[in-house]
């Protein structure tokens, strides 16, 4: 392979015109001739440069709508061909094949096209064909070609012919390759999964999922380990496309701790008041409704006030001034809120680590269909994001007493923290908050005490006559194989049950709640996380 290859002719065809004009000029500055198609030829001329159209060079005009302009062996010969082979060379000169040194491609808007609910026919036009086949062919010949797929790497090109006299070196185009790759790999992948949904196929053969890098991370859960953060272009709102107004770099963990809250956070209607979520490794730890952000946060983070040190805080509502100042109270990593307002900015901008996020307004839909992913040795898993919405009129009253109308509501409330609870998973609540969680443990009892035991904890600490868990509720995310987990709920002075029911032993575990006077209720419905 050479090295230093001099960029004498462009091809540009872009559907995004950013950086488009000061682009073309600073190459036309340099001497090199320009060709293009269509709008962005158009556009180039509308600058008032030097432009020669595809079709003055294949002889053939834009047809098809379009489909068919570039696809051509005046193009792919002059993007393909080995400028050290004689016999490409002495090809190209019968035929009148002119090299292409450096093509500037960026795709048609498929994704976008996509994300605003276009019909199916609109998406089927938005995908391109002659655009990916030039950039594989560049960057298959990037011995000799540069390939440019995004506007972020204009500057790179120009600040890089500059350091070669106009020429860009081996190192740089090699780059440029992998970066060209990738984006032609993420495009089809794109492709490939909507039309798997648009045709409900629930198993295609071959799956791909492609991110575009977000952040070089620091390193991963642990110092030794590599990691990067990768955004999949769905414009969720969330982490990914919060805004950071302060705090040092997010790390591996909080990243994964942040989406966590902010996606149980959401599962709670702001029309509906305020909901706090305050997470400690992937896990919440305490979680509230109240009449107001500042009370909603306090209740959550009575529930444990040990782990709620150094946690992740997340809101569904404007976080304000007030419940500013109470979590400035200790050290907590993140707090993410649709948003912030002015006083609650500057209470946190005297605390230079803590990193606000805010996501413009926006809450995710907990019920919007997805995907989500795991990798194993080999493979990886693939299935629907779990969005399990419970219906009142589903669940079952399986005991001799139903649960009254507050005790309702908190189980429904226990029932959508349990959803995002690592299993086996246990979760107290009483008045709209969670006063005890037991997660992931390998036995469901262990976590019914766990939970009970840390609620114990916490009333001491608060100086409580009782432990809070006296007169609550109780989701369990799956439900109860046997009595005896249940019946450490009875003993920590829960008083209704929520579980999906389905066991083998269900009549006995009904007939251990009748019999320490609790109200349970089965919903068919089960919340495994692992």
């Amino acid at each position: 392979m050479t090295d230093l290859s001099p960029v004498r002719r462009a091809l540009i065809s872009v559907s995004d015109k950013t950086g488009l004009e000061e682009l073309a000029r600073a190459l036309a500055a340099r001497g090199v001739e320009l060709v293009s198609t269509g709008g962005t030829a158009r556009a180039l001329r509308a600058a008032g440069l030097e432009v020669t159209d595809v079709a003055e060079i294949t002889g053939f005009p834009e047809m098809l709508d379009g489909r068919v302009k570039t696809l051509h062996p005046m193009v792919h010969g002059g993007l393909l061909a080995l400028r050290d082979n004689p016999e490409h060379v002495a090809a190209c000169e019968a035929h009148g094949i002119r090299p292409i040194d450096l093509l500037v491609v960026n795709l048609y808007p498929f994704e976008a096209t996509v994300a605003a609910g276009a019909d199916y026919e609109d998406c089927i036009e938005n995908i391109d064909i002659g655009g990916p086949a030039m950039i594989r062919a560049a960057a298959k010949n990037h011995a000799h070609v540069a390939v440019v797929v995004d506007v972020e790497d204009y500057g790179a090109l120009l600040a890089e012919l500059d350091a070669h006299d106009g020429a860009t070196s081996l190192a740089f185009r090699q780059r440029l390759a992998l970066t060209a790759y990738a984006r032609t790999a993420a495009y089809d992948a794109t492709v490939s999964g909507w039309l798997a949904a648009a045709l409900g196929e629930e198993a295609p053969r071959r799956r791909a999922f492609a991110g575009r890098l977000a952040q070089k991370l620091r390193y991963g859960e642990n110092p030794h380990q590599r990691a990067a953060f990768y955004v999949d272009g769905s414009n969720r709102p969330g982490v990914a496309t919060a805004t950071q107004h302060q705090g040092k770099e997010l790390s591996y963990n909080n990243i994964n701790d942040t989406d966590a809250a902010f996606e149980l956070v959401a599962e709670f209607d702001p029309a509906e008041g305020p909901a706090c979520v305050i997470v400690k490794h992937a896990n919440p730890c305490g979680v509230a409704r109240g009449e107001t952000a500042l009370d909603a946060y306090r209740a959550a983070y009575d529930c444990d006030r040990v782990s709620a040190f150094g946690g992740i805080v997340a809101l569904n509502t404007t976080l304000d001034g007030d419940t500013a100042r109470a979590i400035t109270e200790i050290f907590t990593e993140v707090v993410i809120a649709p948003e912030a307002d002015e006083e609650a900015r500057a209470v946190f901008a005297a605390k230079k680590n803590l990193r606000l996020l805010t996501t413009g307004g926006r809450l995710p839909d907990p019920g919007e269909p997805a995907l989500s992913f795991r990798q194993v040795s080999g493979g990886f898993l693939v299935q629907d994001k779990d969005v399990g919405q419970l219906a009142t009129h589903a669940l079952k009253v399986v005991t001799k007493r139903a649960p009254s109308e507050r005790e309702m509501a908190d189980l429904l409330f226990a029932w959508t923290v349990a959803k995002h609870v690592k299993s086996n998973a246990i979760v107290y609540a009483k008045n709209r908050a969670t006063v005890g969680i037991g997660a992931g443990q390998m036995s469901r009892v262990d976590s019914t005490r766990i939970a009970a035991r840390k609620a114990q904890d916490m009333a001491e600490a608060l100086g409580l006559a009782e432990p809070p868990t006296r007169g609550s509720v109780v989701a369990s995310d799956a439900f109860f194989p046997f009595a005896d987990g249940l019946l450490a709920a009875a003993e920590a002075g829960a008083t209704a049950v929520i579980q999906p029911g389905g066991a083998m032993r269900d009549e006995e575990v009904i007939a251990a709640a009748d019999e320490a006077g609790l109200a349970m209720v089965f919903t068919g419905m089960r919340h495994f996380r692992h």
